[in-house]
């Protein structure tokens, strides 16, 4: 049952913001306190499945050969990659930095992860994009759908971060389940759960902010 003050706030600022002339995102601004983030074991990097998807196609890119290349493209992967193409990468980082830019999410089959790490480690690790690693036997289709519904929380060494929780021409409700998911997701992944929390904000990309916490 999604609690009602989350509902409101979601109203709230959908009201309060003006239509623009593209689809803006939906967006939680989360502010921590109490927690020293030069110690990594304080830092957030959690990765959550929204129940509603964020409201757009999500374009996933797979290392991958063979079968589970063919069966990657089948499940509307935007681009396959083999070794030829990561080792081109690495030699042309334009490329590289362009794919990392364009791409929401990197499935990787395990074998190719050292490489990877190697050759690419440099453009995706900054960009919280290395690649999901994609164990043998695991279905590559299964690995992409929920990537498309998922974001990932990270705050690094910073008390305040963002990350996006659909569009605003999703449903009241199904944003304000997204927005608990992650809440409460967050709560887990801190050492005092809520009391951690110094404010969370709901925004829109140009828009107003509503205070949800």
């Amino acid at each position: 049952m999604v609690n009602k003050a989350t509902v409101e706030a979601v109203s709230k600022l959908l009201e309060e913001s003006p239509q623009r002339k593209f689809m803006e995102s939906v967006d939680l601004a989360i502010n921590l306190k109490h927690l020293d983030m030069s110690q990594p074991k304080n830092r957030v990097d959690e990765e959550i499945i929204l129940p509603h998807g964020l409201g757009k196609d999500l374009k996933v890119a797979v290392f991958a050969k063979g079968e589970v290349g063919l069966q990657a493209k089948d499940a509307g992967a935007t681009y396959v990659f083999t070794e030829e193409d990561i080792n081109d990468m690495k030699e042309d980082k334009a490329r590289a930095r362009a794919v990392a830019n364009e791409c929401d999410f990197f499935i990787a089959e395990v074998q190719y992860m050292p490489l990877i790490g190697k050759s690419l480690g440099i453009v995706l690790g900054p960009r919280g994009k290395m690649p999901i690693p994609l164990q043998p036997g695991k279905n590559v289709a299964d690995v992409i759908n929920s990537s498309r519904s998922s974001v990932r929380i990270r705050s690094k060494d910073k008390l305040t971060f963002h990350v996006s929780v659909g569009r605003r021409d999703m449903p009241v409700e199904k944003l304000a389940d997204n927005i608990e998911t992650v809440i409460s997701r967050l709560e887990q992944s801190l050492e005092k759960g809520s009391q951690n929390i110094r404010t969370i904000y709901l925004t829109t990309t140009m828009g107003k902010s509503v205070k949800v916490m």
